[in-house]
């Protein structure tokens, strides 16, 4: 499993760690009932602290995506691949009408923001 630090980047280091595993698990690079690399393990390759590793895995458990047996590690559990990309769908949606919102109170017009949209989108 190839998970990338960034420690200059203003997201949290777990909130980068789980979310990379959430997209590994929803685009189905992890398939159910496969075992996650132990705390101790994955904070050792990526070079932060166990407690962090520990604070991805609880939240990634919380939302469903993974369980932890005691003395055993963590598994991801089944998951429902078009719901994951569905709530993925909803999260980018939500960002783009916060987008619009904030450029419309800043006097932009339906044709500034689809050209400034166009803009952005051919940069990436």
């Amino acid at each position: 499993m190839k998970l990338i630090v960034n420690h200059s980047s203003m997201q949290p280091i777990y909130e980068q760690i789980s979310g990379q595993i959430k997209d590994l698990i929803m685009h189905g690079e992890l398939a159910e009932r496969t075992a996650l690399p132990s705390v101790r393990t994955l904070a050792r390759e990526l070079k932060v602290s166990a407690l962090t590793v520990k604070k991805s895995y609880d939240a990634l458990e919380q939302e469903g995506f993974i369980s932890t047996v005691h003395g055993k590690g963590s598994f991801v559990l089944s998951a429902n691949q078009a719901q994951l990309l569905e709530e993925k769908r909803r999260e980018v949606e939500a960002e783009l009408e916060a987008a619009i919102r904030k450029g419309r109170s800043c006097g932009m017009n339906q044709q500034e923001l689809t050209e400034l949209f166009h803009i952005v989108l051919e940069e990436l």
